[in-house]
């Protein structure tokens, strides 16, 4: 009887052993696909995530005008073209753009002047593709120096299109 026993227990060993083998390795090639449930990546949605970051007034640089004149010069279209860079990156935010005078000259004058610089500028934005809902004029003529002095140095600074950011 000892020897049955023995026999039988070693067949329930065997037995045991047979039912407890290993689970083979899961490598990449023998991974099953993934179902929805089990998504291990976002799906694609067609849009880029964008990081939301707060703009400055002193990311909108302005530019400025020889006298009595309203066309862009070469290197503030280099200035809007950065400032178009940022609002690109910044499609939410809406900006004024406000036209300046130095003193000389009537208010009327002025106010006119101020208007058409603000407006070159704004068409200049709008054809380097920012939408144009975005962007809002004014012209503050002479009545808003920055600068004072009543010599070329000042006026020349006066003469200029200041970029002021209104909503974001």
């Amino acid at each position: 009887m000892r020897k049955s026993s023995i026999l039988f227990l070693g067949l329930l060993v065997l037995l045991l052993f047979s039912f407890c083998a290993k689970k083979p390795k899961v490598t990449e090639e023998t991974k099953p696909p993934t179902t929805k449930t089990e998504e291990t990546t976002p799906p694609e949605t067609g849009k880029e995530e964008v990081t939301k970051k707060v703009i400055t007034q002193d990311d909108l640089q302005p530019i400025y005008f020889d006298f009595d004149k309203y066309d862009l010069r070469a290197g503030d279209r280099e200035i809007l073209n950065l400032n178009a860079g940022v609002l690109k990156e910044n499609a939410t935010v809406k900006i004024r753009i406000e036209g300046n005078c130095d003193e000389r000259g009537t208010v009327e004058y002025n106010l006119a002047l101020g208007e058409r610089r603000a407006a070159s500028a704004r068409d200049y934005l709008i054809n380097l593709g920012i939408d144009a809902d975005r962007i809002s004029i004014i012209s503050y003529g002479k009545e808003r120096p920055k600068y004072p002095g009543q010599n070329e140095a000042a006026w020349s600074k006066n003469r200029r299109d200041d970029f002021m950011i209104t909503s974001q």
